[in-house]
């Protein structure tokens, strides 16, 4: 079978790049190792654990209700219909994918794709059997997995990665977080609402590195106030699970500031971060160049050191986001039908999906100093806006950066509830290159939590108006 283009993966850059050059006339096929299309994003990622962060919050609210007048009993926990409540969402997820493939006449391929050369693409079945593909392009859409931790072995019972931490069958008692990253904090604050204690060890001595620091600070002391433990400048050297219980060696990462300790744990989740997945692909005798990290190295239009071999996503460099791997997918497309596709790398927001929720998108303080950039900063706290008072969501701040000289908007950055949403106001005006009177001059419904966008806007471009 020959086609126009073979995309190797179904996660988000995968299945939208296959999408949007199927729309653009394209004759394509996906190959999909898995037995479900969406990848780790819709299968064991980001669709799974927002629907836990999602019930754990609602679980967690219930005690909390008694403040705004609504009497009721204390919560009862049934774990197993909230793991299948997030079953139904990630197979609802996938069929829809599945649909979509249908819908665009796309050939969908289950079975472990290896490139032999350019424009040739082996397919090996589950039963051993291999299939030749043909196609003018390849695009290598393979995505992440789970970074191991040196000298600790994942069984994914009891010592798990993010995959792991969505089947857990029982609360834990005791949940060590290995990683202070986006995965660990938002798993570590499921399992916390639930009723689990939560200790998180990082090696480094801030959580959430890359993002703004003034955010990180105050989001950090909401996780404390929520229970949430944290153990900075740790590193974890060993974990024993020959017993009941996990005993779990840590130590500074600094030589002499403290002993080293051993902590219990009925669970252990690594969250260190993810790598690129490129094994197995048959890259190195196909002759596409890796970096010093094992990504894919990609020029500006995506493609590889070997001519008609493209790639996006986790396993090319920047930000490990679906959404940014879904514009690479698009742009990519577009630039096989002879389109310009393009992505603006300084208009991707990120987000973590916590309670509180934190969002961003641009520059961060510390950035713009380190680049020698004049700039101003407006902030705006929840505590100061009206619906967040009605809502009892008061905790939190609004920060927008922009340029000293033009006003250009270089950066937004929200810590509370509805942030993820919030964000994309500012991410629109950064794509249209606008200022911060621009938005403080947008008229925004009242009242409404994204008012305090608009007055820190205002807040950046002269003065806000309610504080």
């Amino acid at each position: 079978m020959s086609y126009d283009l073979i995309v190797i993966g179904s996660g988000p850059g995968g299945y939208v790049c296959a999408v949007k050059a199927a729309q653009l006339g394209l004759k394509v096929a996906v190959v999909e190792k898995r037995a479900t299309y969406g990848g780790t994003c819709l299968n064991i990622g980001c669709i799974p654990s927002k629907a836990l962060l999602h019930a754990s919050e609602r679980f967690d609210e219930v005690g909390h209700l008694g403040a705004l007048g609504v009497k009721v009993g204390p919560a009862e926990l049934d774990l197993p219909a909230m793991l299948a409540h997030k079953d139904a969402t990630v197979k609802s997820n996938v069929d829809g994918v599945a649909y979509l493939f249908k819908k665009n006449k796309i050939d969908g391929i289950i079975g472990t794709g290896r490139i032999l050369a350019p424009g040739k693409v082996e397919v090996t079945k589950a039963g051993g059997a291999t299939e030749l593909l043909e196609t003018k392009a390849i695009v290598i859409a393979t995505g992440s997995d789970s970074a191991p931790l040196p000298g600790v072995t994942i069984d994914e019972k009891r010592v798990v990665t993010s995959t792991g931490a969505l089947e857990l069958p029982a609360v834990p008692k005791k949940l060590i977080v290995v990683g202070a990253g986006v995965i660990g904090l938002e798993l570590g604050s499921v399992w916390r609402r639930l009723g689990a204690e939560v200790t998180v060890v990082e090696f480094l001595d801030r959580i959430l590195p890359g993002m703004d620091g003034e955010v990180v600070k105050q989001f950090q002391r909401m996780l404390q106030k929520q229970g949430i433990s944290f153990r900075l400048g740790t590193k974890v050297t060993a974990v024993d699970a020959s017993g009941e219980t996990l005993k779990v060696s840590i130590e500074p990462v600094k030589e002499g500031e403290a002993a080293a300790e051993v902590l219990d744990a009925d669970v252990v989740l690594v969250a260190i971060g993810r790598r690129p997945y490129t094994e197995g692909l048959g890259l190195s005798e196909a002759g596409v160049a890796l970096d010093e990290r094992r990504r894919v190295k990609v020029d500006a239009h995506y493609q590889t050191s070997v001519p008609g071999i493209y790639a996006i996503g986790d396993v090319i460099a920047g930000p490990m986001l679906a959404h940014k791997a879904e514009d690479e997918g698009v742009a990519i497309a577009e630039i096989l039908a002879g389109q310009a596709g393009h992505v603006n790398y300084g208009a991707i927001p990120a987000v973590v999906y916590t309670n509180p929720e934190i969002a961003s998108v641009g520059a961060t303080e510390e950035e713009l100093k380190a680049a020698g950039i004049d700039y101003k900063v407006g902030k705006f706290p929840f505590s100061a806006n009206g619906r967040a008072r009605a809502m009892l969501q008061t905790e939190g701040f609004v920060k927008i950066l922009s340029d000293a000289k033009t006003d250009r908007l270089l950066g937004g950055h929200i810590v509370g509830t509805g942030a993820g949403e919030m964000i994309h106001e500012i991410v629109v005006l950064m794509e249209f290159a606008g200022s911060a009177e621009d938005l403080g001059r947008t008229t925004h419904a009242h009242p409404t939590m994204s008012e305090s966008v608009k007055e820190a806007a205002l807040a950046a471009w002269t003065k806000p108006i309610h504080m």
